[in-house]
């Protein structure tokens, strides 16, 4: 399956998701997948309407048996609340009563608190079409409500669920805004080295004649370093870009790519360059004249 790596640990911890009389078993697979999304692995299920467990559900869950074979089904509510230390109700709509409401981030990070001094705790979700009832609200300690269009409230389970999971997640990472993923660590480019890719650029442009009228030259090349100043590169991104460069100095329309070199004009040699151009390491150079990058390799995750 796409996005799956076996060789990786599987995270299952934190709060039991508690379905309260969930009614198609389609939901209860989607519910279970959004839990395995983001590392929890608790399901429990109060009197689900269709037999349990469903071919229907397993095949929802999209790989996720491991929730689907130790889902636990109760009788009632507070059976499925017994052992539990700390439990959250979630809501659409405003409830009367004393109990605190919490937003999702809120209540991850108190979830997360809780998990870590060793409390057991839980967030119940009610019924496809009206939820939970007040009794069953009154059995949580507290409630959760979702930041929703008002007009349109309603959530699906499988989305309720998967924006708790998703907040319980992200209350364990050391920083929000971090990810899983990360891309490669590039090594940002020293001025010599980023001076050296504007004396290239340069002196391609002026050979083709760009810098026209001449009297404006030096502020089109003070423009030009204007914007390739602004990020700040990497010398693995400096040298994609003099590969550019390379492959202009060394073919034309009239001596296309892998002709060799325009006819009269010498093949730049890779161990001396052009006076005011930084010289090309010889690895970094293709035979065709284009500077090699492990950037240009493909993703064969793709």
């Amino acid at each position: 399956m796409a996005g799956t790596d076996k060789q990786r640990p599987m995270i299952s911890e934190g709060p039991a998701i508690i379905l309260v009389e969930p009614q198609l078993p389609e939901n209860i697979g989607m519910v279970a997948r959004a839990m395995a999304n983001f590392g929890l692995g608790e399901l429990r299920l109060v009197n689900p309407r269709e037999a349990f467990p469903n071919d229907k559900a397993r095949s929802a869950a999209s790989k996720a048996d491991h929730i689907i074979d130790s889902a636990v089904l109760y009788d009632d509510l507070p059976s499925a609340l017994a052992d539990l230390n700390f439990v959250y109700a979630t809501t659409a709509r405003e409830r009367d009563g004393f109990k605190q409401v919490r937003g999702p981030v809120e209540a991850g990070k108190i979830l997360r608190q809780k998990f870590r001094t060793g409390e057991k705790t839980g967030i119940m979700f009610g019924r496809e079409r009206v939820g939970l009832k007040n009794d069953e609200v009154g059995l949580a300690d507290e409630l959760v409500t979702f930041p929703v269009n008002p007009a349109f409230a309603s959530l699906n389970i499988a989305q309720a669920v998967l924006l708790m999971s998703y907040e319980w997640m992200k209350s364990g990472l050391e920083n929000e805004t971090d990810t899983v993923f990360r891309g490669p660590e590039l090594q940002p480019a020293n001025k010599e080295y980023l001076h050296g890719f504007f004396n290239h650029l340069e002196e391609a442009l002026d050979t083709r004649g760009y810098f026209r009228p001449e009297a404006r030259k030096e502020i089109m090349v003070n423009n030009l370093r204007a914007v390739l100043t602004r990020p700040a590169f990497a010398e693995a991104e400096v040298r994609l870009l003099r590969g550019v460069l390379t492959s202009l100095d060394y073919f034309s329309p009239k001596s296309p790519r892998g002709s060799g070199a325009p006819e009269g004009r010498a093949r730049i040699s890779n161990d001396v360059a052009p006076e005011g151009r930084a010289r090309i390491p010889n690895d970094a150079v293709h035979k065709d004249g284009a500077e090699n990058t492990e950037q240009d390799k493909p993703d064969e995750n793709c």
